[in-house]
């Protein structure tokens, strides 16, 4: 990555050095939780453009570059889970986090698997079973729903081999009770991708610790969804700007909850 900087660095590199990622990973490291505060962290990564298009032709890579995909694969290596929607399973055609070997020393040290978990929050559990990320996972994949769920579908999803989670008392997931319930199986470092119903679902119900927003210096127009969508919050949520990192255009920043 050239020319990509911490917002608080005042000096330029003049060689343009690309930051390694052990560099990245000490940028992106999860908050040790202080006493009291909640265990689990929940972030969000999301991409998009100058006006506010998440999407082109249904996905997020038309939008994106090479260093955002490096920024994606660091969040992917710190993370213990990724919670992901299922129309974004769908859409994007999802596979499983891959162990990656500049990640493995870190990740023992912190006692995580070689790979993030993908959880899919589904009420319905309308997916291809016959998927990778259910065939050939390095981990179990997870599938939050709801108590009222399917009874066949659950039966289907436990026999393709995903652990099923119950997070909420009807059909769909309450997304306070899927941080608590993915807290309690050992997951406290959460990364989210989406998609925008799923973040503005976690958005509503207040439970978003951290943004990392990279805005593409693209514009798209037409009726792509913003990054986050469904329910309005009562009253806007304040958010703290951490980092801000450049290049070629392309912004990656990192907001936390003030």
């Amino acid at each position: 990555m050239r020319r990509l900087f911490p917002v608080t660095d005042t000096t330029a590199d003049p060689a343009g050095r690309e930051w390694e990622l052990a560099e990245l990973a000490e940028a992106y490291a999860y908050p040790e939780p202080e006493p009291g505060e909640p265990v689990a962290w929940l972030r969000a990564n999301m991409v998009s453009t100058l006006d506010g298009a998440a999407q082109h032709d249904g996905k997020s890579q038309p939008i994106s570059n090479a260093t955002d995909m490096r920024i994606f694969g660091t969040l992917r290596g710190l993370a213990d889970v990724v919670l992901v929607g299922a129309e974004t399973v769908r859409q994007e055609g999802y596979r499983p986090a891959r162990a990656r070997a500049e990640f493995a020393a870190r990740r023992e040290a912190a006692g995580q698997d070689p790979a993030p978990a993908i959880a899919v929050v589904s009420a319905s559990l309308d997916l291809d079973f016959s998927m990778p990320l259910f065939t050939s996972p390095v981990v179990p994949t997870l599938i939050l729903t709801g108590a009222a769920a399917a009874p066949d579908r659950v039966a289907a999803a436990e026999k393709a081999g995903a652990r099923v989670v119950i997070a909420g008392d009807g059909v769909g997931v309450e997304p306070a009770r899927a941080v608590r319930a993915l807290a309690e199986l050992g997951h406290t470092r959460l990364l989210t991708e989406g998609g925008p119903r799923l973040l503005g679902q976690l958005v509503a119900a207040g439970v978003l610790d951290e943004l990392c927003l990279t805005v593409s210096p693209m514009l798209t127009a037409g009726g792509a969804q913003r990054i986050a969508g469904g329910p309005s919050v009562a009253v806007p949520q304040r958010f703290e700007l951490v980092s801000l990192l450049e290049e070629a255009g392309f912004l990656f920043s990192r907001y936390r909850r003030s």
